[in-house]
């Protein structure tokens, strides 16, 4: 499970990872990331935490499988938190195909995702 302090709740955080921040898209999902904006030597200036939200519509399946797909998501997300900056807005939405996803592929198309956003590969 995500702790409370790293989900994204409001519409308005959804809203602006998604665009103000850079998008990598894989075949089972499409991740979006928007950096931490807040100057670390700006004086009684804290680092707010990373925080993650996931949209996963009906497209992907039956109730059973989106709850599925989103605690696959959840877990997955929980263990990549330390790899992003501070402040960080990051939105994961699964495509049709995470329905029939296993936990691996899952896990690797995030990595891939992640790694394009962090490393700044070509888009």
């Amino acid at each position: 499970m995500l702790p409370t302090d790293n989900r994204l709740r409001r519409r308005e955080e959804f809203a602006t990872a998604v665009r103000r921040g850079r998008r990598a898209g894989r075949p089972l999902l499409v991740v979006h990331l928007r950096s931490g904006a807040t100057d670390p030597h700006a004086p009684g200036e804290s680092v707010p935490p990373t925080r993650a939200g996931f949209v996963v519509s009906k497209a992907v399946g039956v109730a059973v499988v989106r709850n599925r797909v989103k605690r696959r998501l959840r877990h997955l997300m929980r263990e990549r938190l330390a790899q992003l900056p501070p402040g960080s807005l990051v939105v994961v939405r699964a495509l049709p195909k995470a329905g029939d996803a296993d936990h691996a592929q899952l896990a690797r198309d995030l990595d891939a995702a992640l790694e394009r956003l962090l490393g700044g590969g070509a888009r």
